[in-house]
């Protein structure tokens, strides 16, 4: 089996540990450090998650604060394992240290208060991409949930602007359509789609039109393979993952798509899929099918490393 290299763009293992206990090293989520030492080369968006009605009477930010402090003492207790990385120089280096990088997200801006200072605070704190909206919608704008009809306000033109300034990632998975075609237009350089799959293989809301994946390319984005079976198709399985991945790659997107598992996030996945280790199933199935080793390494790590390493530069 080939040595593989592994970037996800999205996991809620973070408010997984917050909710449910236990730590990074290892969990019965979808993907602890135990697991994913079987990758060569791995790197991890983790996203600081939570939804208002789980913990009424609690303000966002503070949930913010809380799962940052978790996500920090578990880079304190794997410290062996684990950095936190800003930068592609700084997962370099800890690749070089054999160590995973840990790069941070927050789903939903209204974990932020959807306010520029808390965005600046955020940024300090390390992160490096945010999703505009979770499936409600804000200040910023509706979502592919709530007001799906509304696009992006004033206030929320400000925030994508503040991020591009900043060198942040926008995410503009769970946004409503309308807010993705305002995001495109105000976006200078990459923006991503951390996991959203195809409409045109399976019509999910929560998946990308064809029009959307193609405005990825243009913008030299990528848009992350999810793996919830709910955004796949009915009944899933490797050949329906394969029918996602196949349609971007006939858009035109050898260097547009990534992998964004959503994992400790989804309830359901693919049949032979329990968790981030199975995803050298997909690996070795894309070599059988004769897609040359380059494109699969491309597809599983340096597509979204070199946005990274385009927009967040500091």
């Amino acid at each position: 089996m080939s040595e593989i290299d592994l970037f996800d763009g999205h996991c809620d293992t973070i408010s997984r540990c917050l909710e449910l206990g236990g730590g990074f090293r290892r969990s019965g989520g979808h993907l602890d450090l135990e697991r994913t030492g079987k990758f060569r080369r791995y790197a991890q968006f983790f996203a600081v998650f939570g939804d208002g009605a789980a913990v009424p009477g609690l303000p966002l930010w503070e949930l913010t604060l809380r799962e940052y402090a978790l996500f920090r003492r578990e880079l304190a207790a794997n410290a062996d394992r684990l950095a936190l990385c800003r930068t592609g120089a700084e997962a370099e280096a800890a690749y070089a240290r054999g160590k995973t990088a840990a790069f941070l997200s927050v789903e939903g801006a209204e974990l932020l208060d959807c306010d520029l200072h808390k965005l600046e605070e955020a940024y300090a704190m390390g992160v490096r991409a945010v999703n505009l909206t979770w499936n409600h919608s804000n200040a910023l704008s509706g979502s592919n949930a709530e007001e799906t009809g509304r696009g992006l306000s004033g206030q929320g033109r400000a925030f994508v602007q503040r991020m591009e300034d900043l060198g942040m990632l926008v995410d503009v998975s769970h946004l409503s359509d309308p807010g993705f075609w305002d995001v495109a237009q105000l976006c200078a350089g990459p923006f991503f789609a951390s996991h959203s799959n195809s409409r045109a293989v399976f019509s999910a809301r929560r998946n990308l039109t064809d029009a959307q994946f193609t405005a990825i390319i243009e913008h030299h984005g990528v848009a992350g393979l999810n793996m919830f079976s709910d955004f796949l198709g009915e009944d899933p399985d490797m050949e329906t993952i394969l029918a996602h991945l196949e349609h971007f790659l006939a858009l035109g997107g050898e260097q547009n798509i990534a992998l964004g598992g959503d994992w400790d996030g989804i309830s359901r996945m693919p049949r032979g899929f329990a968790g981030i280790q199975d995803m050298d199933k997909l690996f070795e199935r894309l070599l059988q099918r004769n897609y040359s080793e380059a494109l699969v390494r491309d597809l599983f790590h340096n597509n979204l490393m070199r946005v990274v390493n385009e927009v967040c530069t500091m």
